[in-house]
């Protein structure tokens, strides 16, 4: 963080953003000025993740549920299906660092070289990895659901981020089941989505994610949609765009896709079947 030192604010983990001091610009008619204030800026580590003593990615990140966030990345790429293709798991503060031991029998690919993920989603994938589309099926959930309760849910997902209300700079996701709800914020969408197949995974809910709901505050690339198809995740709401590549994608996969949800206004742009409104 630079030369911001860390203080706390109520309610909030202290390592998740520094204070600076900066100008703040203040505009009084046809005057402008420049006074001095304290800003919170979000914060961010390069998060590393070993397996079995190698390691294999490196991620841009909260400082924040960094086990489930190297869980849910390792779902997300196909290294492990279940929680029990993990052996061991522990979080090393000094090092930034998850080490992972996997279970006996499973193996990284030698083609899955060392990456460096970024917080704007850098990989771009615009594509299913062919070594990797047996891991991704087509999203089977014939449940359907209300839309008013989508559009309410959305409502109610868009009050819930305390980071950015207090700092900023983070995109949220919620996974939505009547049993079990996953909320959490971060630098990146993506990492967002990981963090929650982590908690599934490490909770042993993922029996769940065929009748629930996935919300995001920020726009969805194709590779956002790519980890919404692996969880097999039935829908997706964003408040903002999808880009071609992912509408692309959730109608081949069958996921139903809205966008641009707001103030009881949106659009559907595949899988219109599962919701139940007044004109089906």
């Amino acid at each position: 963080m630079g030369s911001g030192d860390f203080v706390t604010v109520a309610g909030m983990d202290e390592r998740l953003y520094g204070v600076f001091t900066v100008k703040e610009i203040i505009c009084d008619g046809d005057k402008a000025r420049l006074d001095d204030t304290g800003k919170s800026v979000i914060g961010e580590i390069s998060l590393k993740i070993y397996i079995n003593g190698t390691e294999y990615a490196s991620l841009l990140c909260l400082n924040q549920f960094t086990e489930e966030l190297a869980l849910g990345f390792l779902y997300s790429e196909g290294v492990i299906d279940t929680i029990a293709d993990v052996s061991s798991i522990a979080y090393n503060e000094r090092l930034l660092a998850v080490m992972i031991g996997l279970a006996p029998g499973r193996t990284v690919e030698r083609c899955e070289s060392l990456r460096s993920v970024t917080s704007g989603c850098g990989k771009c994938f615009t594509y299913i990895n062919p070594l990797k589309d047996e891991k991704f099926l087509l999203v089977s959930s014939r449940d359907r659901f209300p839309l008013l309760d989508i559009l309410h849910s959305m409502k109610e997902f868009e009050r819930r981020s305390e980071v950015y209300r207090a700092i900023g700079g983070v995109h949220s996701v919620l996974f939505q089941h009547a049993a079990f709800s996953v909320f959490n914020e971060d630098i990146g969408r993506h990492n967002c989505f990981d963090k929650i197949a982590g908690v599934l995974l490490s909770n042993g809910k993922m029996d769940l994610v065929g009748r629930g709901m996935l919300f995001v505050s920020g726009r969805v690339s194709s590779e956002i949609i790519t980890k919404v198809i692996r969880l097999g995740v039935p829908v997706l709401v964003s408040r903002s765009t999808p880009t071609a590549a992912a509408v692309n994608l959730a109608r081949k996969y069958n996921v139903t896709l809205l966008g641009y949800v707001r103030s009881n206004a949106g659009y559907v742009y595949s899988g219109e079947e599962r919701l139940l409104c007044d004109n089906n």
